[in-house]
């Protein structure tokens, strides 16, 4: 069995919901795409030619395309972003099948505290975190006593236990290590609060109902398999730029776990970039633009944020690019064989030239045909995606722009 498989070549935000639209469209089977790490901190931009538009974080890009999603048991769940992500999804008039893996991790609205609070406490030096407590949910899952997945969300009394134990033991503890200071009592009436208990309680009972529980022999049902990555090859937990990094493993390492444990020989593998790159968050942006290169920039989904702050710029290094992906390609198992493809997205947004990083304090400027061009002589992919604009019909193969 095959499948193909979308991940993000820079630091999240290269067109990876874009991408995963344009190959579930282009399935005239039954399709299934599966989200293999991340969970809410996700936000995949798809619209559609006629104007639709929907940022997804729990539903696969490939929605609107008529896919079904799978949440790996890599993926963090959160109810109370399901939810409402859920109900927006409603009101575009879809209602999108969803099945989880039963050892899938839950997100809880403590570690999302806790995830907040760390952030504000350590002001201008702060992490640059969503603040939905991606990286909070995997710490308190390394405990035992703590830990909380989709198969222990089925026994209401059981569930409540834990969570009590997560409210009134883990959250002071977890913030005392990272804060280094006690609650205030106003602190403690806040986390303590019924309320917030109940109204998870409801969230999670809802989740519950709405989605499907298998796992990974579930995938065999499905003629056709697409992996849709979130954030990039740059924000790896692994990576050289740690702590700015996310804890997750962002390119082929959890697909290649995955297909170890089904039918998949075969990768047609995308790794995705922006023809110039971008970061959301702290951390090292080699060669930073003091503003927006791009003359015809648009971006509703990555505005200014609490914790983020404003989207940063910089050329794309193509010499970077390639050695991250050859490192990438060396985690897949030697059993998968692979096809590899290089979307490049965002072509619109410049007129004519558009800068391309040698190194750090060098750049050079090209004409957008000769950009392209030099794409082809420094890079030796299969194949070749382009897209010209934010929909699935701006998205053409190689051979189109010869």
């Amino acid at each position: 069995m095959q499948a193909t498989v979308v991940i993000g070549a820079n630091y999240g935000d290269e067109g990876k919901g874009l991408i995963t639209d344009y190959l579930a469209a282009l399935s005239n089977t039954n399709t299934l795409v599966i989200r293999f790490n991340g969970g809410a901190q996700a936000g995949h931009t798809v619209q559609l030619p006629n104007g639709l538009r929907h940022v997804f974080s729990h539903f696969s890009s490939g929605t609107f395309a008529g896919a079904t999603t799978y949440l790996s048991d890599f993926f963090i769940a959160n109810p109370i972003l399901f939810t409402q992500e859920l109900e927006k999804l409603k009101t575009c008039g879809y209602s999108p099948t969803v099945t989880i893996h039963p050892n899938a991790v839950v997100t809880t609205p403590y570690d999302m505290y806790i995830n907040q609070m760390f952030e504000n406490f350590h002001g201008k030096k702060r992490h640059g975190s969503c603040g939905v407590g991606i990286s909070e949910t995997i710490e308190r899952n390394l405990h035992t006593k703590f830990q909380l997945t989709v198969k222990d969300l089925f026994d209401q009394e059981k569930l409540t236990a834990k969570l009590l134990n997560i409210r009134d033991e883990w959250l002071e503890c977890r913030l005392d290590q990272l804060i280094h200071r006690k609650l205030t009592q106003e602190e403690k009436d806040l986390i303590s609060s019924e309320d917030i208990l109940e109204y998870f309680l409801g969230d999670i009972q809802n989740f519950l109902t709405y989605c499907d529980v298998a796992d990974y022999s579930y995938l065999d049902k499905w003629d056709k398999l697409i992996f849709e990555g979130a954030q990039g090859l740059l924000l790896d937990q692994e990576h050289k730029g740690f702590p700015h990094v996310t804890r997750s493993n962002t390119g082929v390492q959890n697909v290649s776990t995955i297909a170890k444990l089904t039918n998949i020989n075969h990768l047609d593998i995308h790794y995705v970039t922006r023809c110039y790159l971008t970061r959301h968050g702290a951390g090292p942006l080699l060669n930073e633009c003091p503003s927006c290169p791009c003359p015809n920039f648009k971006d509703e989904t990555n505005l200014p944020h609490k914790f983020q702050g404003s989207l940063r710029f910089a050329p794309l290094d193509i010499e970077e690019l390639n050695t991250e992906i050859a490192e990438d390609l060396n985690k897949l198992s030697k059993q998968i064989s692979k096809n590899v493809t290089l979307a490049v997205t965002c072509l619109d947004q410049f007129e004519e030239k558009i800068a391309v990083s040698k190194g750090a304090g060098n750049t050079i400027e090209l004409a957008k045909k000769k950009f392209i061009k030099y794409l082809f002589k420094k890079t030796k992919f299969d194949n070749y995606i382009f897209s010209y604009g934010p929909t699935r019909a701006d998205c053409k193969p190689a051979v189109e722009f010869a």
